[in-house]
């Protein structure tokens, strides 16, 4: 019950920062509204890290964890969650039927290759900036941050168009 307890307490806090866009203002986002963009959706990004920790603690399965993650983007201004394991694969999203893996070597030369550096242990935060995705056009902003329960990737995408 209160691992329960818990997961609502947290899906709540996650959902209102999300939703609210984060904090106030502050010196930097007067002076860089990118930077201040940026910096929301590393929070986002953190957020959802220990989302699917507190979820997968809380025996949530997969399927509702994916539900969870598309009802805060049908909500929020996040377009994109992309979580993998600690292969690079994708285990938790809201876009269904989209088979996924991230590289796990930095230096592949793939779009995503820089989000490889969260698994091996280079990184804890990857700031992309916006750019036209090699799979289909589209011009999106990645952010992702390391794992918090164990080696992953958790990326949070924006739809710059």
């Amino acid at each position: 019950m209160l691992k329960l307890v818990a997961l609502i307490t947290l899906s709540i806090a996650l959902f209102l920062v999300i939703a609210c866009g984060g904090g106030g203002d502050s010196a930097a986002e007067v002076a860089s509204p990118q930077a201040s963009v940026e910096d929301h959706m590393v929070a986002q990004a953190t957020l959802v890290a220990y989302y699917v920790d507190a979820a997968l603690r809380a025996g949530m399965t997969p399927q509702e964890i994916n539900v969870a993650l598309g009802q805060i983007a049908s909500n929020t201004v996040i377009d994109e969650f992309w979580v993998s394991d600690e292969r690079g694969r994708i285990e938790f999203t809201n876009v269904p039927g989209l088979n996924f893996n991230f590289p796990t070597d930095p230096d592949s030369g793939s779009q995503a290759a820089p989000f490889a550096n969260l698994l091996v242990g280079g990184d804890t935060v990857v700031v992309q900036e916006a750019k036209y995705r090699e799979a289909d056009g589209a011009l999106f902003q990645y952010v992702g941050v390391a794992g918090v329960d164990q080696p992953r990737i958790v990326q949070v995408g924006f739809d710059r168009r």
